[in-house]
């Protein structure tokens, strides 16, 4: 065979595996992942606290002394919120132009003290729900920016930069999506890789574990075909982070049999989310009083869920109150030690 006819077979070969010899567009991919490091993020159990939460004296030592008391060893610090609210004394000249610096928390002295008692701390940043920066940018979404415009891209990355230097052991991003104003079904490639090119600079960009938090319901078998508007798929995030955290909240669902299970449902959905990706998979727990079962106490819907999560083997969980009180998270632990 000579050169050029060998260079030609070689071509169509490649163009065949690529449309997976079947005639069909490929789906577009995004930017190579990077390389993950290797850190003790597995197996960590934790609660998520809130900035004003941790502004109340006395409040972050009474939550360790309940950590230690039931076997946790993990606590995220709401950094960046919903308000778009830069909630320390952050460098970041976009965040004071747009008047975003909160400094509510004094983030090396809540990280030290969390170390001092072997607690693993997380910073969460939330990403393109920004009231304030979409006003600043004119965004179209408002409330929302969007991940396809570069200087929310460039905002975004810039403070996951600065919470890297800080001492936190890991970055979580939530927000990290388009909003839900679309109908499931429709190709959304393009919002998929928009999300995933960034995570992609993120991953690169910081030098400690990077997690993300995704909608329950990308764990179906249904998001491996970019069809959610939200722009969230399982496969394509789970390349450029080092775990994933979803957000199994029975409550969240709109069928009510999935409401009313809080076992069956976040095992089911770990369970699927599993079956798509190697990655580890360490879900965000339901301990607020939303949608609880006639004749359920909110402890018992705790216990249900931890023992859920524990059988489909995820990698550790973590609890969620939007107000950090976790009076029944502590009422359930104390019931499945006994």
């Amino acid at each position: 065979m000579d050169r050029k006819r060998g260079l030609g077979v070689l071509a169509l070969m490649v163009f065949l595996v690529a449309i997976g010899w079947e005639g069909q567009a490929p789906v577009p991919q995004a930017i190579p992942p990077a390389p993950r490091p290797e850190q003790p993020f597995h197996q960590r159990r934790g609660v998520y606290l809130t900035s004003y939460a941790l502004s109340r004296p006395g409040f972050l030592e009474g939550v360790l002394e309940k950590l230690f008391a039931f076997g946790l060893d993990t606590i995220v610090v709401n950094v960046k919120n919903m308000h778009g609210e830069v909630c320390y004394e952050s460098t970041v000249p976009l965040a004071h132009t747009i008047g975003a610096v909160k400094p509510r928390l004094f983030l090396p002295e809540i990280i030290e003290r969390a170390h001092a008692r072997g607690i693993y701390v997380i910073a969460r940043q939330v990403v393109f729900y920004d009231p304030l920066l979409a006003q600043h940018l004119g965004s179209p979404a408002a409330p929302w920016v969007l991940p396809t415009d570069e200087r929310a891209v460039a905002y975004n990355l810039a403070i996951s930069e600065e919470l890297a230097t800080f001492g936190f052991d890991e970055v979580q991003l939530d927000y990290v999506r388009f909003p839900d104003d679309g109908t499931i079904g429709e190709d959304y490639s393009a919002r998929c890789l928009a999300v995933e090119a960034f995570l992609a600079r993120v991953r690169k960009a910081i030098p400690v574990p990077l997690s993300v938090d995704v909608f329950g319901r990308v764990l179906w078998p249904w998001n491996a075909r970019r069809i959610d508007p939200i722009g969230q798929q399982l496969e394509g995030v789970a390349k450029h982070v080092d775990l994933v955290s979803p957000m199994v909240y029975p409550s969240h669902y709109v069928e009510q049999s999935l409401k009313d299970d809080p076992y069956g449902t976040v095992k089911r959905a770990l369970e699927q989310g599993m079956a798509r990706v190697d990655i580890p998979l360490r879900p965000y727990l339901q301990a607020f009083d939303l949608d609880i079962p006639q004749g359920m106490t909110l402890a018992e819907y705790i216990a249900a869920q931890v023992q859920a999560a524990q059988e489909a083997g995820a990698d550790g969980f973590l609890f969620w109150n939007p107000r950090a009180d976790y009076s029944a998270l502590w009422q359930a632990l104390g019931m499945m030690g006994d």
